[in-house]
């Protein structure tokens, strides 16, 4: 559709109708960017002691914390972030146990239920509304603009797509086509279905490029030893997301699309988090946000220190993120933004690296396209799932106390219904995962080498 019409009718009367408020929040945000740091840091205690009354007033768990911190929310005492440190940090494993108490349920427009991706091994069910929803959205549209990229403008969308499609994912997919969106399965990437990519990409001309680093690189590898470089005037930049973008990856992408890449920070718990600017800072979402950098002794780490990413969701009312442990390892940067906006810049972002499957057939595809099988099935507690050899996969599973057979064949149909029935996997139950000798967590490893051209791109 007319790019115009996309983004003064279409878009913004879709939003609307869903009862949300994006673009009133993007005009925040494209104001508030340029605020001075201090302003910025003002404006996020505000939206901090609005967070803290809801969750005190509706979310059982919650209060009981508050009380017990000794913050005080009174109208006329601005909080601090000596308050906040005063509260208790939040664990994965926090929302796994107590997310029925951290839920409100009447929070406006309602709360939705979700799940993340279980790269950690433990999918987390928890719930978000409205205003999680609209700073998400609103927060990459500001992004996508820093690189010349207008709402309405031609994307396409590498990402993961459901086996089987339901009456939600063909409305999802009518509302892609209409806010031009074009969406690529980043679960499927046999070099047929590369080379269809390709051709799909060319012929759409689009201004912006997004999905997995590690997809997205497969893909431009394939193009690299392909044709050398795909021509596409009108596209201006290529973002990735989902997991660490490595320099290798950076350039072979560069490359092979001849734009400009920008890596994406976030997660499916805390939502959109960073994104690079075009000056190469990662630039963080402080409106909405609140980050510390926490050293292994609990305190703040220095500028060019290390430590791990704690996180207040200031718009996460439906159920709260309070402090809440990410897990991420991150620089702490006292830099200031180089195009003169307000926002806290974020330091080297350290994740973890997702290995590439290979069915039978020779398709490759992206880990979570198994890691959603199981962080659907509620039975599951932790996993890690292995690919032997191209036809050879094995599966652990930590069972949570409600595990049953029926379990067991889920997962069996969903591994059938990905891979294809060449495919042999067992699926055994253990008391535990161990971690790798790295001390680190890997829950989908392959054995299996990509195809000739593609190894160094693993």
């Amino acid at each position: 559709m007319n790019k115009q019409f996309v983004s003064r009718v279409i878009y913004p009367l879709h939003e609307r109708l869903c009862g949300r408020k994006t673009f009133d929040y993007l005009s925040q945000l494209e104001s508030s960017q340029y605020f001075q740091r201090e302003n910025i840091e003002a404006l996020q205690m505000g939206k901090l002691k609005s967070l803290l009354l809801t969750a005190k007033n509706h979310c059982q768990w919650h209060r009981g914390r508050i009380a017990a911190s000794g913050v005080v929310l009174n109208a006329d005492k601005p909080l601090t972030m000596e308050d906040l440190r005063l509260l208790p940090v939040m664990t994965k494993q926090d929302a796994i146990i107590n997310g029925r108490n951290m839920i409100w349920h009447n929070a406006p427009g309602g709360a939705q239920k979700y799940t993340t991706g279980g790269s950690s091994g433990e999918p987390l069910i928890f719930y978000f509304g409205r205003k999680r929803q609209e700073s998400d959205a609103a927060g990459r549209m500001r992004a996508r603009r820093w690189w010349g990229v207008d709402v309405g403008e031609r994307e396409v969308y590498l990402w993961g797509a459901p086996v089987e499609l339901n009456k939600s994912i063909l409305l999802r997919n009518a509302r892609d086509r209409m806010v031009n969106h074009m969406v690529l399965n980043a679960f499927k990437m046999s070099l047929k279905a590369m080379a269809n990519y390709v051709d799909a990409i060319v012929a759409y001309k689009p201004s912006c490029i997004y999905g997995y680093a590690s997809s997205l690189a497969l893909l431009a590898g394939f193009i690299r030893d392909g044709i050398g470089r795909l021509s596409l005037p009108s596209l201006r930049v290529v973002c990735t997301t989902g997991e660490p973008l490595y320099p290798y990856q950076r350039e072979v992408i560069n490359d092979a699309f001849g734009a400009p890449v920008a890596n994406e920070f976030g997660s499916r718990d805390v939502g959109f988090t960073a994104h690079e600017s075009p000056s190469g800072q990662m630039l963080l979402l402080s409106e909405s946000l609140i980050l510390e950098i926490i050293g292994p002794d609990g305190l703040p780490a220095p500028a060019g220190g290390v430590g791990e990413a704690v996180i207040t969701g200031l718009c996460s009312e439906a159920q709260p993120f309070i402090r809440y442990r990410t897990g991420d390892l991150i620089v702490n940067s006292d830099e200031a933004c180089r195009d003169g906006r307000g926002l806290h810049v974020l330091g080297e972002v350290s994740g973890r690296k997702t290995d590439m499957i290979i069915a039978p057939d020779g398709t490759i595809m992206h880990a979570l396209a198994i890691i959603y099988i199981f962080r659907e099935v509620a039975g599951v507690r932790e996993f890690k799932f292995v690919q032997h050899s191209r036809t050879e996969f094995e599966a652990a599973i930590v069972p949570q106390p409600s595990w049953t057979e029926v379990d067991r064949e889920e997962i069996a149909q969903g591994l059938r219904a990905r891979l294809g029935a060449q495919a042999q996997f067992s699926i055994d139950l253990v008391s535990e995962i161990p971690e790798e000798k790295s001390g680190k967590y890997r829950y989908v490893v392959s054995h299996v080498s990509l195809p000739d051209g593609f190894n160094e791109l693993r």
